[in-house]
């Protein structure tokens, strides 16, 4: 599936942009803060019903507006007719709820949404992969999932209402443990556990299978000159979810919040035998990070072809991904970029020199926009 036609109206800096999109290669080059970031913001909001960046709906509105618009005109391939074409269009009002509409029709829930369009994005925030906590771990691996297996995405949804209930009543026990309602408590550990296992089940799958496509991206980017390794490490793995939510309630309440489940689970990066964070340098933690999202982007792709039985490759959002990298590393992207295993590419930079290598194999279908305080023109010649 490509972006055939993209249409911005108040969103961020950008005032209005109707976009006529090539279904391979689309660079995006201007200086840092014009925007270019923005219209790769509005592709991914397409996608997931949300800002990668900004989590509060109206601050993607631009400042003087009330509103903003988003629609995407989406085909299969490029043989598809006018009639066969998918719109997705999104509304959001600063003080009302946001609208999703597929076609005509408006989504009732936004989750019955997600997958039906999927897309990767690599941006300088995927450090926080590396430096931060496991909650951004563990979003990389949702955001995963939740867009090749719609029962995930469920459980997940349902997992994390009843851990919000379960601390509700934790904290109104008040350190008295004698104030718990117990029966309560044990209708939704029951459900939590259930909810769990599924997760735990597909996230290990998911590792097993994503191993092998991480390697082997990482070993052609950094020819084979250092060792990775990513292990998934979870409560779950020694322990019955059940009994141990039961165990730790006493503790729980002290504590006031859950201390046991999938909500903790984790993802250990290392380079050799040591934490990435703490030996990379910079070039290193970038290649690891870039190797991690390349790979995700192949595992959809032979995820959703085993599934559908169709070719489905995800669309690509890469945002200044060339900075801290040296020239062979490079190069090997590009290479990997310009392979047939990869789909419709978006990618900024400041200077189309940075990408010339990446245009001159594909330049018959390629496109060039130049992005300048919110403004965005294409290149015609």
């Amino acid at each position: 599936m490509y972006l055939k036609e993209l249409n911005i109206l108040n969103f961020k800096n950008i005032e209005a942009a109707d976009l006529q999109l090539s279904p391979k290669i689309n660079c995006l080059i201007g200086m840092n803060g014009m925007g270019k970031t923005n219209v790769l913001d509005s592709i991914y909001y397409l996608s997931f019903c949300k800002s990668a960046f900004n989590a509060i709906d109206s601050q993607n509105i631009r400042h003087e507006s009330d509103f903003a618009m988003l629609q995407g005109v989406y085909a299969a391939d490029v043989t598809m007719k006018e009639d066969e074409l998918k719109t997705v269009t999104c509304g959001i009002k600063r003080g009302q709820k946001k609208q999703f509409r597929l076609g005509q029709k408006d989504y009732k829930r936004l989750i019955d949404h997600i997958g039906l369009i999927p897309l990767v994005i690599i941006s300088p925030q995927d450090s926080d992969l590396v430096q931060d906590g496991s909650d951004e771990r563990r979003r990389f691996l949702d955001s995963i999932l939740s867009q090749s297996d719609r029962p995930y995405l469920e459980h997940l949804t349902q997992y994390n209402a009843l851990l919000k209930q379960r601390n509700v009543l934790l904290k109104q026990a008040e350190d008295d443990f004698n104030r718990l309602n117990q029966d309560l408590m044990d209708v939704i550990e029951q459900q939590m556990a259930g909810h769990a296992d599924y997760i735990f089940r597909q996230r290990t799958d998911f590792i097993e299978d994503f191993l092998p496509l991480f390697n082997e991206v990482y070993d052609f980017v950094s020819e084979q000159k250092e060792k990775v390794s990513l292990a998934y490490y979870s409560q779950l793995q020694d322990r019955n979810f059940a009994e141990a939510l039961q165990r730790t309630r006493q503790r729980d309440v002290i504590l006031g919040w859950t201390s046991q489940g999938i909500h903790k689970d984790d993802l250990e990066m290392k380079l050799g035998d040591y934490p990435l964070r703490r030996v990379g340098s910079q070039g290193q933690q970038k290649t690891y990070l870039l190797a991690l999202k390349l790979a995700q982007a192949l595992w959809l792709t032979e995820t959703l072809v085993q599934k559908k039985s169709i070719v489905n490759k995800p669309i690509l959002l890469l945002d200044d991904i060339f900075d801290k990298l040296d020239a062979e590393r490079v190069q090997r992207i590009v290479e990997l970029l310009n392979s047939e295993r990869y789909g419709q590419i978006f990618i900024t930079d400041t200077d189309r020199q940075h990408l010339l290598s990446l245009l001159r194999t594909d330049s018959d279908n390629s496109r060039i926009f130049f992005v300048e305080n919110g403004v965005i023109k294409r290149q015609t010649d």
